[in-house]
């Protein structure tokens, strides 16, 4: 069994390997980051002896992933999961003042990205007569939110591709599953606040958001239903949380 998982140098990306790796699974790791690729790599490896195959490449360069996709051995063709999970939000900014790079970051890696992996991985998995693709989106993907514009708009996107996809691989036998986390404690509000680390921990004070590890068991939970059952969508909260900007806190 093989699961390909792209942004799996950090957080859910990188939780989601780990418990594939520990169930067996053989591993593709993708991620830009070449230095934490090699250690994390080599982690897995020494730690569930199993085999780890890991291609540095950013999913925002369509030349990167058809190249690093050309790349696979022949053996690691057999791809039995494609966890989509590259993404990021950057900013935070009403749209009359947001920053262009920000919105062409999150549009290159949420949409385009995650749109170049399954048009290579898919026609693979067709070949091969069989596959599961797991997209993770957002609560934002749901409901949009004060300054959030463009990142919902890219989590929306996501939303409707997973439906799009899961008609258009239905007679390929290709399942295809949505997972929409809410509040999450990964590198994702550093990220958004640009390194702003204080700023970025005020995000989770008073409150117990979801964890990595929690996203990626119900990642595996999904993939591991039998063959004739597929979760079309799932939306996983913390219990703090009842929609993306209500939550209760200490």
């Amino acid at each position: 069994m093989i699961a390909f998982i792209t942004g799996a140098t950090a957080g859910i990306g990188k939780a989601t390997a780990e418990l594939f790796a520990r169930n067996g699974y053989h591993i593709i790791i993708t991620g830009r980051r070449k230095e934490r690729l090699e250690e994390f790599s080599a982690h897995l490896k020494s730690t569930y002896n199993t085999e780890v195959l890991s291609l540095n490449f950013d999913v925002r360069n369509l030349k990167e992933v058809e190249s690093a996709i050309a790349s696979i051995p022949e053996e690691w063709k057999k791809i039995n999961v494609l966890v989509n999970n590259a993404g990021l939000a950057v900013g935070l900014n009403n749209i009359q003042e947001g920053v262009i790079d920000d919105w062409e970051r999150m549009i290159d890696t949420n949409i385009k990205g995650l749109l170049y992996m399954t048009r290579n991985i898919a026609p693979i998995m067709i070949q091969n007569g069989y596959g599961h693709i797991v997209n993770i989106g957002s609560i934002a993907g749901k409901e949009v939110y004060a300054n959030g514009n463009v990142y919902c708009a890219t989590k929306h996107a996501v939303d409707a591709l997973n439906k799009g996809m899961r008609i258009d691989l239905l007679p390929h036998h290709i399942k295809v599953t949505a997972v929409n986390p809410g509040m999450v404690e990964t590198e994702f509000s550093i990220v958004r606040f640009k390194g702003d680390d204080e700023r970025a921990n005020k995000v989770y004070t008073g409150l117990q958001p979801l964890k990595a590890e929690d996203i990626a068991e119900t990642i595996y939970w999904v993939a591991s239903r039998p063959a004739h059952v597929n979760i079309n969508d799932i939306v996983i909260m913390p219990a703090v949380q009842a929609n993306a900007t209500t939550t209760i806190r200490k």
